[in-house]
């Protein structure tokens, strides 16, 4: 096949609509597919297979914030994106901004059947204007992006069920979805790993994640000073965003161990996953948390938020694996009776490695890949 790939927002693999993308792409080639990635990543512009269109100027305010998350969104050229839909068997949209909506428009016309991922939820975009928490604007950006953007598509790839259902359940409307994992990559396994000599005799707690709003690193580390063992744990933050000046003003006011935040390689992230003790994920809004089966499928055991905006707590096996949405002292009381219990623990690390199994990025992958064939097969007759 070939396939024209578009994502709005592509640049660094440090968020997961991104690495699902970059996996796509991967997969697809391995498989030994022709894929065009049409992006605005000025990076790419040499790179066989890249057409890139230029940057979308919003204003000062606006494309500061964009910055500061490390985002770069398209101005849509009719000229590029028409090359790089040209021959195309399949078209696969990753995200209804600018350049995806342009992009749809232009493959219709074209006569290029189309899918697309449903990699964001509103208040990934809501809670930049501090509308987060505003049930009409979050539930007029859903009715938004059906009627301009994904009621034109043949299938509608959703990462999780909790997505498809609650987004159907907004729009009042059937869609034409398929839910697939964007799966875990098979180097996430249990192994050996040597702790560094200055995290010796620390009960380590990892978060993977950007460090935004919505992932409400700020309730981790109030639940760390209401725990029993605030001074035994040190935690972790795997990734960045623009939120880190504000989790070390809490860090300070909460009086607590400093936490190490940083930006990791996939090997070290391994590494760091298989030296830790606790994995605790507090974000209030999650599609599907692949940091979050990733470091399971090591056998790493979780505390999840139950938020109901969040598909993340479908993970876990058991109530001492939940804890109230924002609530600091609930989730303290799980981290505790985790280090009072390590029998427990360790029979839940094995528990939750045959969980994850079921979440093969490869066999993910593959089922993407069956479902872009088939919509192409659909279009040819």
């Amino acid at each position: 096949m070939v396939v024209t790939i578009v994502a709005d927002v592509l640049g660094k693999e440090n968020n997961g609509t991104t690495i699902a993308c970059m996996n796509l792409i991967r997969h697809l080639i391995e498989s030994g597919d022709e894929v065009r990635v049409l992006c605005a990543d000025r990076d790419k512009k040499d790179l066989p297979g890249y057409f890139v269109c230029p940057k979308l100027y919003l204003g000062f305010v606006i494309n500061y914030i964009l910055k500061k998350n490390e985002v770069s969104l398209a101005r849509a050229s009719k000229k590029v994106i028409t090359k790089a839909l040209e021959g195309a068997n399949v078209c696969h949209i990753m995200t209804p901004f600018n350049l995806g909506r342009a992009a749809m428009k232009t493959a219709n016309k074209m006569g290029i059947p189309v899918t697309t991922g449903f990699h964001c939820q509103a208040e990934n975009f809501t809670s930049h204007i501090f509308l987060k928490n505003s049930r009409f604007a979050n539930r007029t950006f859903y009715h938004a992006v059906w009627k301009i953007f994904y009621n034109k598509a043949d299938r509608i790839h959703y990462p999780t069920r909790f997505i498809r259902d609650f987004f159907e359940h907004v729009i009042k409307a059937d869609t034409p979805g398929v839910v697939i994992s964007n799966g875990v990559n098979d180097m996430y396994r249990k192994k050996e790993s040597v702790r560094p000599k200055e995290l010796e005799g620390k009960y380590i707690i990892l978060f993977i994640g950007r460090l935004s709003d919505e992932k409400s690193h700020r309730v981790l580390v109030k639940a760390v000073a209401e725990s029993r063992h605030k001074d035994d744990i040190q935690l972790i933050f795997a990734g960045c965003g623009p939120r880190k000046g504000q989790i070390m003003r809490c860090v300070r006011k909460m009086k607590i161990t400093p936490p190490i935040i940083d930006f990791y390689s996939r090997q070290d992230l391994v590494d760091i996953i298989n030296y830790s003790d606790l994995y605790c994920h507090p974000a209030e809004i999650e599609i599907e948390a692949i940091s979050c089966l990733e470091a399971i499928s090591c056998g790493l055991v979780p505390v999840i938020s139950d938020s109901p905006r969040s598909a993340t707590k479908y993970f876990a096996l058991d109530r001492n694996n939940l804890f109230r949405c924002n609530d600091e002292k609930d989730l303290a009381k799980k981290i505790d009776f985790w280090i009072e219990h390590p029998e427990l623990k360790k029979e839940y690390s094995e528990r939750y490695i045959k969980y994850a199994g079921q979440h093969d990025q490869k066999a993910c992958m593959e089922k993407m890949r069956e479902m872009l064939k088939e919509v192409y097969e659909e279009g040819k007759n």
